[in-house]
């Protein structure tokens, strides 16, 4: 299999895409990496920046092989436990980043197979399609360790995150698509109690928001072909 340019192209998008102001040398060299291995920028209504191989197509792939989902926060985030100026533990930051990767793992496998899709497996195959994701500038802005007490913390929002996603042809390596979107979590406008459990909802309605996208992919292109899943 081939090896591929995942870690120097997530590098990249850790320093440059903070989606503030960006330097053109560095907006350059991103899209230099994105375009990386044949890919041409595709425009999309759904996604910040879409790379994907001419002419490639999902219509082939029947299930979908998952690689275990990483996750790495942002570097300006330094965060405090919710109603305190205690800063958070390494443990603590550490069970925030795997909860996260899980809820990812599982909102993708729940909705890549919902209403006879496209079934979850471990190996590779001819109609096997990889994906790697990557949740990339983790920023909570009200994280809950645990706090007791009866400090109540509201906040607008709890964070937001940049996906980073690769799609490979599971037998040959080969790269298909690359993905770059950065989302905030919801906000109507509301304050709402921080804590574990709104932090847990609102990180499995991004990833989500998310795995629909790659579903509805795989679903146009085999409605495109008539291809029977």
């Amino acid at each position: 299999m081939k090896t591929t340019r995942f870690i120097p192209i997530a590098a990249l998008l850790a320093a440059a895409l903070s989606f503030g102001p960006v330097q053109a040398q560095t907006k350059k060299d991103l899209e230099e990496a994105m375009g990386a291995e044949g890919l041409k920028a595709v425009k999309s209504k759904d996604l910040d920046m879409l790379y994907a191989r001419p002419d490639a197509t999902l219509a082939g792939y029947k299930k979908v092989m998952l690689d275990p989902v990483e996750v790495s926060f942002s570097k300006s985030w330094d965060p405090t436990r919710t109603g305190s100026n205690i800063k958070l533990g390494a443990a603590e930051r550490e069970s925030i980043r795997t909860g996260v990767a899980k809820i990812t793992q599982d909102q993708f496998a729940k909705l890549l197979q919902a209403n006879n899709g496209y079934p979850v497996v471990t190996e590779a195959g001819p109609d096997v399609l990889r994906a790697k994701v990557r949740v990339m500038n983790l920023y909570v802005n009200a994280p809950d360790a645990g706090a007791v007490g009866r400090t109540r913390t509201y906040t607008m929002s709890a964070g937001e995150a940049t996906l980073f996603l690769e799609l490979y042809d599971s037998e040959s390596g080969q790269i298909l698509a690359r993905v770059i979107d950065r989302r905030e979590s919801r906000n109507n406008n509301l304050m709402m109690l921080a804590g574990s459990v709104p932090n847990a909802a609102e990180a499995e309605a991004l990833a989500a928001q998310w795995a629909r996208i790659l579903r509805k992919a795989l679903d146009k292109a085999h409605a495109a072909t008539g291809a029977k899943k």
